[in-house]
This record gives structure tokens, sequence and C-alpha cells, in this order.
């Protein structure tokens, strides 16, 4: 005779155990977050000057916009000629080493140009350069 060995509620089943795959997958996404760079745009369509001697600057840097109309945009809004100083000195306090990039269009006029340039170097920025297309 055969005896039959009958199963219990107390008895575990077998599983798999997701708990590290989940680890795994969150710590891959901090990574990928955390290495990311940002770039923080001006929010404004520009067409930039052509120049032979440009040369690629640092992406870290604080990026101004002046609109053909004479508009100072940063950051996706618009901020004026009056407050291009206070935001540029702003941001500096969080990285005062950043270099700012002026990108006017091509058909700006120079006096709004040469006002972002004036009111960034004001400001207590090191570097202003003008960005413009090879």
């Amino acid at each position: 005779m055969r005896r039959f060995r009958h199963t219990t509620s107390t008895e575990t089943q077998g599983g798999i155990d997701i708990s590290p795959l989940i680890d795994v997958v969150f710590l891959l996404l901090i990574f990928f977050i955390v290495t990311t760079v940002f770039v923080k745009e001006t929010g404004v369509d520009i067409s930039k000057p052509r120049a032979a001697s440009s040369e690629d600057l640092d992406r870290q840097a604080i990026l101004i916009a002046v609109t053909a109309e004479g508009r100072v945009w940063q950051g996706g809004r618009e901020i004026g000629h009056d407050g291009v100083r206070a935001v540029i000195a702003a941001l500096l306090e969080e990285t005062p080493e950043s270099p700012v990039i002026i990108r006017a269009d091509a058909a700006a006029p120079t006096e709004d140009t040469v006002r972002a340039i004036d009111s960034a170097k004001l400001a207590g920025a090191q570097s202003v350069s003008l960005a413009t297309e090879r």
C-alpha cells in the first residue's frame, strides 16, 4: 500500500523574490538622473550670427537671450534689460565661476546686446561671451 502525503496550508509555496530587482532598477534610475547634464535654455528661438572664430564653451553657463525686437529672456521667461543684472547676480551666487553667454539674435539692435553684456559684467560675471554659429 502506498501512502499519500497530503499538503497542508502551513507549507510555503516557492516563488521569485523581485525585491532585489526593484532595488537594482531604483539604483540605476538614480544613477541616470544624477549623471544627466541639465542645460537651462533661454526659452526663445534665436537666429545667431555666424563667426569663423567661434569656440565651444562650458555647458553649465548662464544663458541670456536678446531677441530681434530687443527683448531679454532667461530660463523661459522675459526678464527685460532691468532684470539682467539681478538674475545673473542671483545665479552667480549658486555657482560663482559660471560663464555668461549672451545669445543675441543676428537682427537684434547692437545697443540692446551691449546693454546685456554690460549688465552681466556689472553683476560680477568673470566671463561674458556672445553665442555664434560656425
